[in-house]
């Protein structure tokens, strides 16, 4: 039965002033809502291991479009667009093919240009970015310190900003420096303001193992061979370079090998090593070809100036299209390695090939583990050095393969040096850049700017995509050897 209550509940109507009235507008989503939404994928965005590729991209092309102008050659005429993309690509990646005569093409503007790109191109993006944040007193999202920190391969967000002013003060100091010790050289050769400039120039290629030259027929280093003073100074800003940031200022802080960690010790082995190797195989290897007419002393500091530089940098004070093909082939290894992570250099890394290496090794001893200087590594960075070795054969291999697709004309081993070249951001040649067709050079611009972003990006993806495993599967016997 029904109580008075629920009769009036019933019967009672909403006046106009009650009833609620829901405005169209009201029922669409938020302005301020989709700012919100728009804004997080802006940061997701941000946050990605691709920005790398993002801001490299937007670098090659502001230095494309700086390259082509009039006033950037020495022919009164735009630059055609191929070339220009790949010097910028060339310059930002810090490889040093090119597909024409830096010293004589490239006016003082297009010279500066490609100096610009070296010295950001070797700091790496992420760091150049950071620090002009702070040189203007800028505060740094979360999510740009998250990939920095990823870049810088640092473990901690805090005293980010302090880590990357060390970093961009200790490679410019480094730079000044080499800067000072080739001026006096120079000087003898050309006039002040040349032997400023070309210092300077020099100094940036070769610290950040770039490979240009703008020395007035010079071919690459070859007027040099015999100065001692110019490749002595060049090895050692080449070395630096290529040896990353960390184990310097491990070595300066710790100064005893006991002390270091084990990356550093593993980088300076590893490094000394293929240094003394490849020494050894272009001095026997070249000694009655390119070596002859020098003195003993000479042939053997040409010898470990080229392991140095033909690892990393791509300068060169032989013409590599008249070495033998087991020299060619020997190079195309060390170049496929590069420098060590952190650096300014290219390749696998050695601290990639130290890794595969180590366990390696203590697979063959019957060791659970891959150990060194008893210390574990972690199965984690094995598999991580495994998978970029791999891939990065695989990538070598598709090159080589498309070259030799696009260009039959040329022999695979110099097809598969000059793609190596290029994935390792070395930057040495046989001489045969100039000559392949566009789509041949083509290959090459993709192959450069891959080679240099490629392995930090695949880093950075995997180190976001490890995840702890929440059960394993049933083991199972492979057949293996």
């Amino acid at each position: 039965m029904e109580t008075p209550k629920d009769d009036a509940r019933r019967e009672w109507t909403p006046r106009p002033a009650d009833r609620v009235v829901r405005h169209p507008r009201r029922a669409q989503t938020s302005p301020v809502r989709l700012t919100l939404t728009a804004r997080r994928v802006q940061l997701k965005a941000l946050a990605s291991p691709l920005i790398l590729i993002y801001v490299f991209l937007g670098l090659v092309a502001i230095g494309t479009v700086l390259l082509a102008l009039p006033f950037a050659n020495t022919e009164n005429g735009f630059t055609p667009f191929a070339d220009a993309l790949f010097t910028a690509t060339s310059a930002a990646t810090v490889t040093g093919l090119v597909t024409v005569e830096s010293a004589t093409y490239w006016s003082r503007y297009g010279q500066a240009v490609i100096l610009v790109l070296m010295f950001v191109g070797g700091l790496g993006i992420m760091t150049m970015a950071t620090f002009l944040l702070i040189l203007f007193g800028q505060r740094m999202p979360l999510t740009h310190r998250l990939v920095a920190r990823d870049s810088l391969q640092i473990n901690q967000l805090g005293g980010l900003a302090k880590v990357t002013v060390v970093l961009v003060s200790v490679a410019t100091v480094m730079q000044v420096v080499g800067f000072i010790a080739l001026l006096p050289k120079l000087s003898i050769l050309y006039g002040p303001g040349e032997a400023a400039w070309q210092s300077l120039f020099q100094a940036v290629s070769a610290f950040n193992n770039a490979g240009f030259v703008i020395l007035p027929d010079s071919g690459s280093l070859s007027d040099f061979q015999a100065d001692r003073v110019v490749l002595g100074v060049t090895a050692v800003l080449i070395f630096l370079g290529a040896i990353g940031y960390w184990v310097i200022l491990d070595v300066i802080k710790l100064r005893r090998f006991s002390l270091l960690p084990l990356n550093t010790k593993l980088v300076i082995i590893m490094t000394g090593g293929l240094i003394l190797f490849g020494a050894l195989v272009f001095f026997f290897s070249e000694l009655n070809t390119t070596l002859e007419g020098l003195s003993v002393t000479d042939k053997v500091i040409v010898s470990v100036f080229e392991s140095i530089s033909g690892r990393t940098a791509g300068f060169s004070t032989v013409d590599y299209g008249e070495t033998k093909q087991n020299t060619n082939f020997f190079f195309t290894s060390m170049m496929f390695i590069g420098g060590a992570s952190g650096s300014v250099a290219g390749g696998i890394k050695i601290n990639t090939l130290a890794v595969i290496l180590v366990a390696v090794f203590s697979t063959v001893r019957g060791m659970p583990h891959a150990t060194a200087f008893g210390r574990e590594i972690a199965t984690g960075q094995v598999q991580i050095a495994m998978t970029v070795g791999a891939l990065a054969t695989a990538f070598v291999f598709v090159v080589a393969l498309a070259l030799a697709y696009l260009e039959p004309d040329f022999t695979f081993i110099d097809l598969l040096f000059e793609a190596v070249s290029a994935a390792g951001t070395v930057g040495l040649s046989t001489g045969l850049t100039g000559q392949l067709s566009p789509w041949g050079q083509g290959v090459l611009t993709a192959t450069m700017f891959l080679g240099r972003v490629g392995p930090l990006t695949l880093a950075l993806y995997m180190a976001t995509r490890r995840e702890t495993a929440r059960y394993r599967h049933a083991q199972e016997r492979i057949t293996l050897g």
